[in-house]
């Protein structure tokens, strides 16, 4: 389970523009669906984005028109006879507001303002800002290519407003069996990448005077040969006074693995195996300076790990983040896992 009001402050953390004034009122208001929560922050974001101007690129365009532009295109005005009407065909690039993700916006904007789940106040604030996107085609949701969007600094604002629209397209859908305040029946693949961008930013923002980052490690090799050996990409590591702390954010259905043959729990092999991969490759003068962290999101399983272990001169631990509780108590939890490090 989580609190939908805890997705708002996922999201302020992932992406630091939510803390700016104009967005103070959703971190307050009750949302009784996600997706009434995620389209008050869409409305809000693309007002701002209008505001600063929305995305605007040159278009490849062909049509008839009375002054020559671009590349006459003889064949085409001949067939159309548009000579006739004293008029060209012309193939020509067109700086038009109705790109890929101009589109995205507008088709998940058009969904939500169907949603019997997203209150008339945010369909209208949507219906408001969807005028600046009269000329923007309409296309189908669900067959939006995502990695057709492509950012540069030109579009960087727009990272968030699409990643609200791939939660919203995605099914990231609320129930209503336990409450107004809960949402179930998450994808896990959907909210792995937002649980990780969450506490990554949390620490970047609450931390300031330490390094945290995603980090590459190195293997350890002694012959220099390193031929299809996997990259050690960290999701998270924080670095201060010459120690390390690697965190690997996990966001599961299931926070244990079961043997059903003998009843029995552990940790996930896979996990645990790469979290002390990471850490025995980083703290390669084997100092013990580094220490390892699978920070789960905390299910509804009856037992959840909280437990802490010696390897071979290591600190390994695994921990689990309720967001099910009010995000003052989620603070906690995060910054007791900084002072438990530093010690």
């Amino acid at each position: 389970m989580i609190n939908i009001q805890n997705i708002y402050y996922m999201l302020a953390y992932a992406f630091q523009v939510l803390h700016e004034d104009s967005y103070k009122k959703i971190a307050s208001e009750k949302f009784p669906h996600t997706e009434d929560l995620l389209a008050a922050i869409l409305a809000k974001g693309i007002a701002s984005q209008v505001k600063k101007g929305i995305e605007r690129e040159y278009i490849s365009a062909t049509g008839s028109i009375n002054a020559p532009q671009g590349k006459i295109n003889i064949s085409a005005s001949l067939k159309s006879q548009s000579i006739l009407k004293r008029q060209l065909v012309c193939d020509f690039d067109e700086f038009s507001e109705n790109t890929y993700a101009n589109q995205v916006i507008k088709a998940i904007s058009m969904m939500l303002i169907r949603s019997f789940n997203v209150r008339a106040e945010q369909k209208k604030s949507l219906k408001k800002v969807m005028l600046y996107f009269h000329h923007v085609s309409a296309i189908s949701p669900l067959k939006i290519e995502w990695p057709k969007i492509k950012y540069s600094s030109n579009n960087a604002t727009y990272r968030m407003l699409i990643y609200i629209c791939y939660l919203v397209a995605e099914g990231l859908l609320p129930t209503t069996q336990d409450g107004p305040n809960s949402m179930a029946q998450f994808r896990d693949e959907h909210l792995n990448r937002l649980f990780e961008k969450f506490v990554l930013g949390y620490y970047r923002k609450k931390y300031p005077d330490y390094s945290v980052y995603p980090a590459q490690i190195n293997w350890v090799i002694d012959d220099g040969f390193t031929y299809l050996l996997p990259r050690m990409q960290t999701d998270i590591t924080i670095e201060t006074e010459g120690k390390s702390l690697i965190i690997d954010t996990k966001f599961y259905s299931s926070t244990l693995q079961t043997n059903r043959r003998y009843n029995s729990y552990s940790i996930h092999s896979n996990n645990l195996y790469q979290i002390y991969a990471y850490v025995k490759n980083k703290d390669s003068s084997r100092s013990g300076n580094t220490s390892g962290l699978l920070l789960y999101a905390k299910t509804d399983e009856d037992t959840t790990p909280d437990v802490s272990y010696l390897m071979d001169g290591n600190r390994i631990s695994v921990r689990t983040l309720g967001l099910d509780n009010d995000f003052e108590s989620i603070e906690r939890q995060l910054n007791k896992i900084i002072s438990e490090w530093i010690g």
